[in-house]
């Protein structure tokens, strides 16, 4: 039998830890690459784009033109209205759904769980057509509500919550009880406070997903009234128009700023909830 020190098994490693992160670095060079590529864009003057020299003339005028070529001021506040509207009605209906599943007994609870389940095998573009229609027959189409009301009921947030709850000890409920809590009482003050980190976990998916959906406010909307960001964004690929590259690239990176300032800001907090939550 062969020992080997711990020197010289790190001096067996050693090219094999090189040639992962060699791997690892282009595969993130390739991954960031269109990103860098739409900086360069924004940033400089048509004429300068394809030369992609280090001495070509920054400026803004890409940003100024596409700011004043459609609302943007009023995509933002659109798309931010919708995004609260969905993540707070997501939460909520979460919250009390988890909870009657892990504490109330219910008859076909494993039935509706199941049921609850299946929302995560079907794609939304699938159910386009239905929404579409249920929503015209609520007279809600080109409304913001219209537009949010098909993801109000989030399976994805019902199943982290009940994961979560199920793992909270039934003894602090019953002594809540016995001290004369309500029910409500219970679930703010001990359910809730428990899950932050799911909490924030599915919120940051929720608002980036929602932020950068596309095809069902295309499909529901019909002026600029309650258009979002990303739906606006297709003016500056308009076929009659031509594509604008330093428009488009411009305007993306102004609608997607929000998010990438977002992360830059809660980074400690959105790795530490995903890997207490569990996500992956």
């Amino acid at each position: 039998m062969v020992s080997v020190t711990l020197p010289e098994f790190r001096q067996r490693q050693r090219p094999a830890a090189i040639l992962l992160n060699l791997l690892v670095g282009c595969g993130v060079f390739f991954w960031i690459l269109p990103l860098l590529i739409a900086v360069w864009v924004a940033f400089h003057p048509v004429s300068q784009q394809a030369r992609f020299s280090l001495f070509s003339p920054l400026t803004l005028s890409n940003f100024i033109t596409a700011w004043h070529s459609a609302p943007f001021a009023h995509y933002f506040i659109n798309t931010a209205l919708q995004v609260m509207l969905i993540v707070t009605v997501q939460v909520v209906l979460a919250t009390l759904a988890a909870y009657a599943l892990v504490r109330f007994r219910l008859k076909g609870q494993g039935v509706i769980f199941a049921l609850i389940l299946l929302q995560l095998m079907i794609s939304p573009d699938v159910l386009i057509l239905n929404n579409y229609k249920t929503i015209g027959a609520l007279g809600l189409r080109d409304t913001l509500a219209g537009i949010a009301m098909p993801y109000f009921a989030s399976a994805f947030a019902i199943f982290l919550l009940r994961q979560t709850f199920k793992g909270v000890p039934r003894v602090l409920e019953e002594a809540a009880i016995i001290e004369g809590a309500s029910r409500m009482r219970i679930l703010w003050r001990i359910y809730v406070p428990l899950a932050l980190p799911v909490y924030t976990a599915f919120v940051l998916v929720s608002v980036s997903f929602h932020w950068n959906d596309f095809l069902w406010p295309l499909v529901i909307t019909d002026s600029v009234t309650v258009r979002p960001l990303t739906v606006g964004l297709q003016l500056f690929s308009a076929p009659e128009q031509g594509v604008q590259w330093a428009l488009i690239s411009a305007a993306t990176l102004m609608t997607s700023s929000p998010l990438i300032m977002l992360f830059l800001v809660l980074q400690r907090q959105f790795v530490q909830s995903f890997m207490r939550s569990g996500i992956r």
